[in-house]
């Protein structure tokens, strides 16, 4: 379906038209990214760039301890690249057995990060500059100061006292005990060094080197368990996406341990329903959606964990004849609380780029809680993520904490094909609203026409953990009524940052892009 030029929503934004596009959450991000494009890089040289710069102009959603993944069109097919790094060897359930849940914050929230190595393994495979040319950008801002975004400062504000008990983390990200406000300029001179020797080693040092040897010392300082062969042992996997087709067009999400297969689920029970007749935003609508992501999230939350573990092939789900089973269990007349299907068994960036030859990549990164888990490295401006916190404590899931295993993922980026041929790259930041938003975006796409910046600026909602419903501000006064009367656990006034952020980049009938970036983020796209 070709997109149509109305703009139904409220918004100060304008979709962008070019043959070489970079959109991100950040603006800065998106000029560093375009610059390599102007320099002759290519579209992955462009998306790395932003990924850094990202590092260090939007701490409080990604870092050099974080994690990613990504789906790359190189111009001919499509490759998947799994980042997320394993827990500590040496962790057990045992060592978790006090507690009601994973740790969220400290070293037993932490497991080896992948990020850096997505960015070399990208550069090596299908960048075309020098692997340092990228980092020129983020080293710039982390050493000469950048000015801190409006809606960066917000947030660095709010998560701000979730991490004071942590002084390392106070002393690089709280200058003066306050976050910055908008405007500040904020300076990461250690940051700037740690980017240096990164770039210098082509990544190595992270893993195999000297910033290596740093982190596994603080562990052991700190009582972590992470070592130094943790470090070590870590590679980034390159894995072939599932797919599903939806309305004449196949989406693509990288395998477990992402949550990618839920979005994947929820499209194909979604496409044994003529969506499209109900009208965009519309109760029914969004009725549909949210039943089909009940009924996917079920699935997951049940099976999906590191692929090593699961005790069925995630493509199972996607069975033509298990899809018609969920999809019969909708009732179109009242919500539904739903359960796994009898399956029998044995934080965050994201940044899309695309340039005139046809290559486009997908890019998503992500600390998981913000900043992480609030261990900064001493002396190197680096945040450590908290993915540890995506582990079971249930004994027997597939998903129950171990030692050098991957954890269930958030963060997926997606990517949609046309008879072979690359139609869209785009991503929706927000926890376990990343394959909900998914969901959201191909159906404004594809069901109701909108382009991106319009699906972007849309209201959305959220199902939660307890299966009720989330809100946003922007839908008709009497929505949240008539779903509730439909027995919908409606959830209002939740804060606008809990439903993500959105970057879409869709390839025109004529060779060009059309991308639109959130409001709800600093985000921004740029194309020449």
């Amino acid at each position: 379906m070709e997109a149509n030029w109305l703009y139904p929503y409220r918004t100060v934004r304008q979709p962008v038209l070019a043959a070489n596009v970079v959109a991100t959450s950040q603006p800065l991000a998106a000029q560093a990214g375009l610059c390599m494009l102007q320099e002759g890089g290519n579209a992955v040289d462009a998306a790395l760039a932003a990924a850094i710069t990202l590092t260090v102009v939007e701490p409080t959603g990604n870092g050099i301890g974080g994690d990613g993944f990504a789906q790359v069109w190189d111009g001919r097919q499509l490759h998947g690249i799994n980042g997320s790094g394993r827990s500590p060897a040496a962790w057990s359930p045992e060592r978790f057995a006090d507690g009601e849940s994973m740790p969220l914050f400290g070293w037993d929230a932490i497991t080896v990060p992948g990020a850096v190595s997505v960015w070399a393994a990208l550069s090596q495979r299908f960048g075309v500059l020098p692997f340092a040319t990228l980092f020129r950008a983020a080293i710039g801002y982390a050493r000469h100061g950048f000015p801190v975004a409006p809606i960066t400062a917000t947030r660095w504000r709010e998560m701000a006292d979730s991490f004071r008990g942590f002084p390392e983390f106070c002393r690089v990200f709280l200058p003066g005990g306050q976050p910055p406000l908008p405007g500040t300029v904020v300076r990461f001179p250690e940051m700037a060094e740690t980017l240096e020797e990164l770039a210098a080693t082509d990544g190595e040092s992270l893993y195999r080197g000297s910033l290596a040897q740093r982190i596994s010392r603080c562990a052991e300082q700190q009582g972590g368990l992470l070592s130094s062969d943790d470090l070590a042992a870590h590679r980034p996997l390159w894995v072939s996406p599932l797919a599903v087709n939806y309305r004449g067009y196949t989406l693509h999400e990288l395998p477990p341990n992402g949550q990618g297969l839920a979005a994947l689920l929820a499209l194909g029970i979604l496409e044994r329903f003529d969506l499209a007749a109900e009208p965009v935003d519309s109760v029914g609508s969004v009725h549909l959606q949210a039943e089909a992501l009940k009924l996917a999230f079920a699935d997951v939350f049940r099976h999906l964990a590191d692929p090593e573990v699961m005790r069925i092939d995630g493509s199972r789900l996607l069975d033509p004849a298990y899809l018609d089973e969920r999809a019969r269990l909708i009732d179109r007349r009242k919500a539904s609380f739903p359960g796994p299907g009898p399956m029998a068994e044995p934080g965050t960036v994201y940044l899309a780029a695309a340039d005139n030859s046809g290559m486009m990549v997908s890019l998503i990164q992500s600390n998981y809680f913000g900043f992480g888990s609030g261990v900064v490295v001493p002396g190197t401006g680096i945040s450590l993520h908290n993915r540890g916190a995506g582990f079971s404590l249930e004994s027997g899931h597939p998903n129950q904490v171990a030692g050098g295993k991957r954890p269930f993922h958030t963060i997926i980026p997606a990517f949609v094909t046309k008879d072979g041929q690359p139609a869209m790259a785009f991503g929706v930041m927000g926890a376990h609203m990343q394959a909900q938003g998914h969901v959201q975006m191909m159906t404004r796409v594809f069901d109701y026409g909108q382009h991106p910046q319009a699906a972007s600026d849309a209201p959305r909602w959220q199902v939660n953990h307890d299966q009720s419903l989330s809100i946003e501000d922007g839908f008709s006064p009497d929505t949240a009524g008539q779903l509730a009367r439909l027995g919908h656990r409606i959830v209002s006034g939740v804060p606008t940052h809990v439903f993500g952020g959105a970057q879409l980049i869709r390839k025109t009938a004529d060779g060009c892009y059309l991308a639109g970036s959130d409001h709800r983020k600093d985000g921004q796209a740029a194309g020449f």
